[in-house]
């Protein structure tokens, strides 16, 4: 059975890699919601998994912005990010 041996500049290597996965993981879950500028209703109703009942509720109580145009609802999905952003709930993290 061959023998493998770890030198610390492999371990500080692996340390490296690990931090930028880490990182490339971190900067994906910042990442706009959409690439589309507006969605429709179906979309955001996938989007943030909610029933349309429950999206008309954010419509008509002001806290989703939208555009009606003939008929067809549009949401800025930037807007949407930052409905999401503004009513982050953090725990935990008092220092």
């Amino acid at each position: 059975m061959p023998v493998s041996i770890i030198t610390t500049d492999d371990l500080r290597e692996f340390k490296m890699e690990l931090l930028d996965d880490i990182k490339n993981l971190l900067s994906q879950q910042h990442a706009p919601i959409s690439s589309k500028k507006y969605l429709k209703s179906a979309a955001v109703m996938d989007l943030l998994q909610v029933s349309p009942g429950t999206l008309q509720n954010l419509r008509v109580n002001g806290t989703l912005p939208y555009t009606k145009i003939g008929g067809i609802i549009y949401y800025d999905a930037a807007e949407i990010q930052k409905v999401m952003d503004d009513n982050r709930v953090q725990h935990g993290l008092n220092f």
